[in-house]
């Protein structure tokens, strides 16, 4: 069988395998078999706790990740993903209501599917995600943004807070690089949605982007009250607070001196 090469060759040479966690046998193997047709290897778990096992095992290079399992839930699952890993998961689950997916979301998930689904969608999604979060590696430095003693390596995909290296998932990277390069320009939520989610940004709730700030501004030991680098603008979204990026600081410092 032919190869994707599309969605293939981002998994850093198909080594890595994608995590199908479900309970449900038969949605298993749909997956299992429309993800297999796309030349990727699957690997799957039944219930939360065995998910742990596989992710901790196999570090694979996405979950698909249902929500209702046996022994630990989704939700508890994602969340001990994130505490110590980027791996990007798309949610895909029967509990579909506003609340169901803004939970998910503000969890840390790149994405969320409501059961029933097509399984052509979802192999759709799946490639998205994975092609967004392994960028080609390039020579670090080489395209950056700056603010403060905030540096983004847009290339690279890697994020520095004051000589710490902050790790953010696909959505929050693209979060922050939109709000950040728009210098100081007040970003609607729609704005930002087209950003990060691009050609799915009409399926997603503009809620979405209030719980990816909040975890963002987490990570960058931010705050709504007092904001260093995303200050918020009530009812129309959010703009980047405009500060000299240390770099430009010290290259003026030296032509002066």
């Amino acid at each position: 069988m032919e190869r994707s090469a599309s969605i293939a060759q981002v998994t850093s040479g198909g080594t890595r395998p994608i995590l199908v966690v479900d309970d449900d046998a038969k949605i298993v193997q749909l997956v299992r078999t429309y993800l297999e047709r796309e030349g990727l290897e699957v690997i799957d778990a039944a219930d939360g706790r065995s998910a742990l096992d596989a992710i901790e095992a196999h570090h694979p290079a996405l979950v698909v990740l249902d929500l209702m399992l046996p022994e630990i839930d989704g939700l508890s699952v994602a969340r001990a993903v994130r505490r110590t890993s980027e791996t990007p998961i798309i949610i895909l689950s029967a509990r579909g209501t506003t609340a169901d997916r803004i939970a998910g979301l503000g969890v840390g998930a790149d994405d969320y599917l409501p059961k029933p689904f097509s399984p052509a969608e979802l192999v759709l999604r799946v490639q998205r995600v994975l092609a967004r979060t392994n960028p080609p590696r390039t020579t670090p430095g080489t395209n950056t943004l700056g603010s403060g003693d905030l540096a983004i390596d847009l290339d690279r995909h890697d994020v520095v807070l004051a000589g710490r290296r902050v790790p953010l998932t696909d959505v929050e990277f693209r979060l922050l690089v939109a709000i950040i390069d728009a210098d100081g320009r007040v970003l609607t939520r729609d704005q930002l949605l087209d950003a990060v989610y691009r050609a799915d940004a009409d399926a997603i709730l503009d809620r979405t982007i209030d719980v990816h700030v909040g975890r963002l501004r987490e990570k960058l030991n931010d705050s709504a009250g007092d904001p260093r680098v995303i200050a918020t603008v009530r009812g129309v979204g959010y703009k980047a607070v405009r500060r000299r990026s240390t770099a430009t600081s010290a290259a003026a410092a030296e032509q002066s001196a």
